[in-house]
């Protein structure tokens, strides 16, 4: 039979085992569609818009830690799928976007829906490729993959013109290429045990590179080895079991003072799979850019992030994990003297006292944390936990004590619509776990009718939407320098339940007085996706501050 460009494709990504395809169908990538028909192992998942595909394919991808993949026509499709591809770039995240092209006789007359993907897409991608020849498609496929994994992880762009795609391509498939990997640097490690030997106060950092749970296992084993605090970067607040002893909270926007205070008496801070952003370094101020006080080791992967920002006294470039089981397995005495085992003690006071929850009883709606502290005591232990972006995230963070086996998967790069097809792809990919969702009302009406796709796949996340009526994150910066002087952050929301029975999910609602308990078990408990729609406080704006102290400070 002979072999289409597009059926290469089709073939090429079974061969990197490609499980799932996201996409929303257009006429410029026909073809491919036609050879996905005839597909052995993909499951061609169709979304409802291209964001979301793109979301779906990025959360696949955080969950099983290799690429995913998504499709989308050219122009329109192409833009509205961009936002995965920000984000990916933003979380080093694996991801592949597939898009059909204008035919090759088109190309540069300005045709209809006629976009330069190299120069759209080359500020935020790792590559972009367009091959104009059939025969190249296995190979572009299998650079594709290793680029997208390699060093830091990010996107890659695949612009496919239609006509090619019905080309017959004559080119083996090529097999998944092996990927690079840095040998242990052992005159490294020994500096950076003995930089460990004299720290009084160590701090370890861990990054989203320490999800994988040999990452975590290894990570764990180092630290008790040697008893250092560990604080869990932005949105990697499940690299670490928040219930250990040893846990520092997870540093994100709004770090109480307290926090940064007690973070920022580390004689040794030693970061471990992250980039060290903005917000994981307190916008530079537990960390001093770019010269910090303290020691500085940093291991990571890729030589990109280690100096740009703040200068190493040792950088590290390996991965975090191989480092780690090296490191275990020498024998080597920890210093656990007085000063950090009441170093420890420290943390551990502010951590217990900072995540122990205490409600403000507020009398315009439900307390958002009551909510999120009663989900963390009913689910299952290895439960998945994907947050949109939006100030209802922060009860999350600060209230619920991920465990060993937690998963909680949400967009670095701050993107709203995240949550809902998020959870659907995780659902869809790891169909033995309770997956839920906490998104606000603003990220619901953007990428929320994929509550459909989860219908029709299948799919069973237990979404629970935080409906104040406001953007609250802008409201809270609003209210912060502009008080009382509300603009463009009221929301007015349709009757969230009756929107999503109409989907043909379970819905549940939880007012002010509700038993929160009883609903979200009815909730949990039911086969299949369930939607709980809790009518939360504007007063309680975050897990951190009320609208009214805003407007009193």
């Amino acid at each position: 039979m002979t072999q289409r460009a597009g059926d290469a494709i089709v073939r090429s990504l079974e061969t990197h085992d490609i499980r799932r395809l996201y996409c929303v169908p257009g006429e410029s990538y026909l073809t491919l569609l036609d050879a996905l028909f005839d597909a052995q192992q993909i499951e061609t998942i169709i979304c409802r818009h291209e964001s979301g595909a793109g979301f779906m394919a990025l959360a696949e991808a955080k969950i099983t830690g290799t690429p995913g993949v998504f499709a989308v026509s050219r122009g329109p499709g192409a833009t509205n799928g961009a936002i995965a591809l920000h984000v990916a770039e933003q979380d080093a995240t694996p991801l592949i976007c597939l898009i059909g092209q204008v035919s090759r006789r088109e190309k540069g007359r300005g045709a209809f829906q006629e976009m330069d993907y190299h120069k759209f897409f080359g500020s935020v991608c790792k590559a972009v490729f367009e091959p104009d020849q059939a025969d190249q498609v296995p190979e572009v496929f299998a650079q594709a993959f290793v680029i997208a994994q390699t060093g830091t992880p990010g996107p890659v762009v695949i612009s496919l013109p239609e006509d090619m795609l019905g080309d017959v391509c004559n080119a083996d498939i090529d097999p998944p290429m092996t990927l690079p990997k840095t040998d242990l640097p052992q005159k490294q490690q020994a500096e950076l045990l003995k930089l460990l030997a004299v720290s009084q106060r160590p701090l370890i950092i861990a990054g989203n590179q320490m999800r994988p749970g040999r990452a975590k296992r290894a990570l764990a084993e180092f630290a008790e080895h040697h008893q250092i605090p560990v604080a869990c970067g932005w949105k990697a607040q499940d690299v670490f079991d928040n219930t250990h002893a040893l846990y520092a909270g997870h540093i994100g926007f709004a770090a109480p003072p307290a926090q940064r205070e007690i973070l920022g008496k580390a004689d040794l801070v030693i970061a471990m799979g992250t980039r060290l952003g903005d917000i994981t370094s307190m916008n530079y101020t537990l960390l001093e850019a770019p010269n910090p006080k303290q020691p500085l080791v940093h291991v990571y992967n890729d030589t990109g992030p280690i100096d740009k920002v703040f200068k190493a006294n040792l950088g590290i470039v390996c991965d975090p994990a191989d480092l780690l089981e090296s490191l275990n397995k020498d024998d080597v005495d920890a210093a656990v003297t007085p000063e950090r085992a009441q170093w420890r003690a420290e943390i551990k006071t502010f951590v217990d006292g900072f995540m122990a929850f205490n409600s403000g009883v507020p009398e315009d709606g439900v307390d958002f944390g009551s909510v999120v502290t009663c989900l963390a005591g009913l689910t299952p232990p290895d439960t998945v936990v994907v947050t949109d972006s939006g100030n209802f995230s922060s009860w999350v963070h600060r209230y619920w004590r991920l465990g060993a086996q937690n998963t909680m998967l949400g967009a670095i790069g701050g993107a709203m619509g995240f949550g809902v097809p998020g959870a659907v792809a995780v659902s869809l990919a790891a169909p033995e776990r309770c997956v839920v969702c906490v998104v606000g009302d603003g990220g619901m009406l953007m990428t929320g009718q994929e509550l459909a796709t989860a219908v029709r796949y299948g799919a069973r996340p237990k979404i629970i939407l935080s409906d104040n009526g406001i953007y609250g994150t802008i409201r809270t910066h609003q209210e912060k320098r502009f008080p009382n002087r509300v603009s463009g952050t009221d929301l007015t929301n349709p009757d969230f339940s009756q929107w999503a029975a109409s989907f043909g999910v379970q819905v549940f609602t939880i007012e002010l007085g509700d038993d929160v308990e009883t609903k979200l078990q009815s909730a949990l408990d039911h086969d299949g996706a369930s939607f709980i729609h809790v009518k939360s406080s504007k007063e309680a704006i975050s897990a951190f501050t009320t609208l009214s102290a805003l407007r009193g400070r």
